[in-house]
């Protein structure tokens, strides 16, 4: 290995060293009860209000904290594929208590985030978003049907009506 290709690798182990210890700092937002049935579906109707405004069809998968499904809702010419990537992304964003989009942008970074492609679950493509009540994580949400921008924009549409 030359001196270059050696002082590349230890800079990126480094950074993703000063990563993962910045993330370890904050711990993690504890489980709560699952989110309620009355709450999933308002928090779906709201995503799915959003989802109509800017003339998307998607899928909208709303789970508990465990990743089983509360509520699911597809709004009409939503493509069939979107059914299960929208159910993945919900459980992916409660199971691992952060937004599916974290796992893509670490994967970006290069060959030294790989590693996220064997975690069982944790699917790395934007639109899965915890749902959070009272400081804890009561499920997650996820939407698929549009670009990974829409999709996040329809996940937090849905979120913020808890709010």
């Amino acid at each position: 290995m030359s001196l270059k290709s050696l002082a590349r690798t230890a800079a990126a182990l480094m950074l993703a060293a000063f990563a993962l210890g910045a993330a370890a700092q904050q711990p993690p937002l504890p489980y709560g009860s699952p989110i309620s049935l009355d709450d999933a579906k308002k928090v779906a109707d709201a995503a799915a209000a959003e989802a109509r405004k800017i003339n998307v069809p998607e899928a909208v998968a709303i789970v508990d904290p465990a990743g089983q499904l509360v509520y699911f809702e597809r709004m009409d010419n939503t493509q069939t594929g979107g059914v299960n990537v929208a159910l993945g992304k919900a459980r992916s964003a409660a199971l691992f208590r952060r937004p599916t989009k974290v796992f893509g942008d670490l994967l970006a970074k290069g060959s030294n985030f790989t590693y996220l492609l064997g975690l069982e679950g944790a699917v790395p493509v934007p639109g899965g978003i915890p749902i959070v009540i009272g400081g804890k994580i009561v499920g997650g949400i996820g939407t698929s049907g549009g670009s990974g921008e829409q999709d996040v924009q329809v996940s937090e549409a849905g979120v913020a009506a808890l709010r």
